[in-house]
């Protein structure tokens, strides 16, 4: 176990660090390391069960070799400054792939007295939302944090294979594209974090599957339609769905027989009304404004429409003056 947590310590990752082959917790978090993140550790830290970059400057693509790591059970990359795509191998990450838990970690011997000695190993895991130490249970426990970088595509379709996921964060980047239909097969999912972003589409209806669910936000996306009716995804706070255009419980927003928002029918209405109305009113005021500007004066101000009418007599013989030279020059011209 390597906890340097909540240090000023700067810099890459030292290339040293790979030859501890044997480590099975690396936290490295809430620092100011940066560059990219080595692809050695997946290739030499074969062993890690938990590995948190969270909180530095670490910048880059997340390595495909971080797939390689068959024991991890808590990746948690998240506030750094990566982007790229998320690796659709993530699926290969075994250890989340199954239902079945290691039940703790921790260091044994026996003393000179015969006795059993275990020493239990913890961490620090952002998981629903806080920040917990786990030591016994460390071992149930199993997520993934990419939130607050800058990563962008499609959610992975391959995510949806890891059944024994307890906790996926990929809030605060720049997703797009439809929520993935399959991420309702991840029934053991208790924590679901895909806020601030730019997806589109609907809920998939899947979702009702999520039984164990006690935190899920899907807030500031471009989500569309009407919530799947779940016993959870209604019992949350409507926080958890607001910068959408959702409908249906537990927004106070109703649905029509297409899913969508019966307010957003009417605001449409209204604001088509309001841009004929609006026309007109312009009309008006044009035609007002118009009047009182120039005709206005003319009937008011003596000298104005002296000016004006011997400005126009003035035109008139100029016209004159112009047509009358033309037309002697063309009959001239045939003559």
């Amino acid at each position: 176990m390597l906890n340097l947590r909540n240090n000023s310590m700067f810099g890459e990752l030292p290339f040293t660090l790979q030859s501890c082959r044997g480590l099975v917790i690396l936290d490295l978090s809430e620092n100011h390391f940066s560059g990219r993140i080595p692809a050695w550790i997946g290739d030499k830290l074969s062993n890690l069960t938990v590995l948190s970059l969270q909180s530095n400057n670490f910048d880059g693509h997340i390595p495909r070799t971080i797939c390689a790591l068959q024991s991890i059970q808590n990746l948690d990359l998240g506030h750094n400054n990566i982007s790229g795509a998320i690796p659709n191998c993530l699926s290969n990450l075994s250890a989340m792939a199954t239902k079945q838990k290691q039940t703790n970690y921790y260091y044994g011997w026996s003393s000179d007295s015969g006795e059993d000695l275990r020493i239990y190993l913890s961490a620090l895991l952002v998981l629903k939302g806080r920040e917990d130490e786990y030591s016994t249970t460390l071992g149930l426990v199993t997520s993934i944090d990419l939130s607050a970088n800058s990563l962008i595509g499609k959610i992975p379709k391959e995510l949806g294979s890891l059944i024994g996921l307890l906790s996926l964060n990929l809030s605060g980047n720049l997703l797009t594209g439809n929520i993935p239909d399959n991420i309702g097969n991840m029934e053991s999912m208790e924590s679901l974090d895909l806020s601030m972003n730019r997806l589109h589409g609907e809920i998939p209806s899947s979702f009702s599957n999520l039984n164990f669910l006690n935190h899920f936000n899907v807030s500031h996306n471009n989500l569309t339609g009407q919530i799947p009716t779940a016993t959870q995804l209604q019992g949350f706070d409507n926080s958890s769905y607001t910068g959408n255009h959702l409908c249906g419980p537990p927004l106070s927003k109703s649905c029509n027989a297409k899913g969508v928002p019966t307010d957003a029918t009417k605001n449409g209405d209204s604001s088509g009304r309001s841009k004929v109305n609006g026309f007109y009113v312009s009309m008006v005021v044009g035609f007002v404004m118009g009047f009182w500007g120039v005709v206005a004066p003319l009937f008011f101000i003596r000298s104005w429409r002296h000016a004006y009418y011997a400005k126009l007599g003035h035109i008139g013989n100029k016209l004159y003056v112009f047509w009358a030279t033309k037309c002697m020059r063309l009959i001239a011209s045939n003559v």
